[in-house]
């Protein structure tokens, strides 16, 4: 039996919407293979996935969705391939924005932004500008993102805080160490959604996603779309979150 994507929509509990969705957008060189074409075709399918996967979070209530864009380690793929990248983030970054106003995203970015060049930092800022009044979905974009980077950046920031004088040892606790991360103004993720069937979490929001509850497709991520997202949403609502606790 064939489902329809309003039956799914129908299926999910608007009363348990997860506030905060993080995404490992995974296999897009896999998708471009099986159709023998370059990887960059896959990375220019995958723009369209996200664009579905926005579309759909907005209209279901999703409050924030964070999606794994670029990590720390793809600096190390081959630099045609990074340098295609970068030309697509800027490319899509300017087509989309018209489209985020329209469906009032606001963007913004985590991660060591400074190590984007000039050019590309620009177009997120202007961006981030334009959408910054947007009341909706906040949609952002992991960036030059490492889980350990992070962590070791808050650590850093954290000991010099300590130096100055402007905090005390004995009072780090995890709610002071959460204001440091880069995520320091969002929730913790509620759902991580990784695509490509791969179970691993890729060095991406470590300290956040302690108690995050885990949900791994196989589908690849430009073929994933708004019935995927409505039956990764259906599957976290049969889960009991108990945090730690009986």
């Amino acid at each position: 039996m064939v489902i329809s994507k309003d039956s799914l929509k129908d299926q999910i509990d608007a009363r348990q919407i997860p506030e905060h969705v993080a995404i490992i957008m995974d296999g897009n060189g896999r998708w471009a293979k099986r159709r023998n074409l370059p990887r960059t075709a896959g990375h220019e399918a995958g723009v369209d996935a996200v664009r579905k996967i926005v579309r759909a979070a907005a209209e279901i209530g999703i409050k924030y969705l964070t999606l794994y864009t670029f990590s720390v380690e793809n600096w190390a793929r081959p630099r045609e391939e990074v340098a295609a990248l970068m030309r697509l983030l800027t490319r899509a970054t300017r087509n989309e924005l018209d489209e985020l106003n329209r469906n009032n995203v606001r963007l913004i970015t985590t991660g060591r932004i400074d190590g984007l060049s000039i050019s590309r930092r620009k177009v997120l800022t202007r961006a981030m500008e334009k959408t910054h009044d947007n009341t909706g979905l906040v949609l952002n974009l992991a960036l030059n993102y490492g889980g350990r980077t992070e962590i070791i950046d808050a650590v850093k920031a954290i000991a010099l805080s300590v130096r100055s004088g402007h905090i005390k040892p004995n009072e780090i606790n995890e709610a002071l160490f959460s204001e440091y991360l880069y995520t320091a103004d969002l929730p913790d993720p509620d759902l991580l959604i990784r695509t490509s069937g791969e179970m691993r979490i890729s060095n991406f929001l470590l300290w956040q996603t302690s108690y995050t509850e885990m949900y791994v497709t196989k589908v690849l991520w430009p073929d994933f779309g708004r019935k995927d997202l409505f039956n990764a949403i259906i599957d976290y609502q049969k889960r009991e979150r108990r945090f730690g606790k009986v």
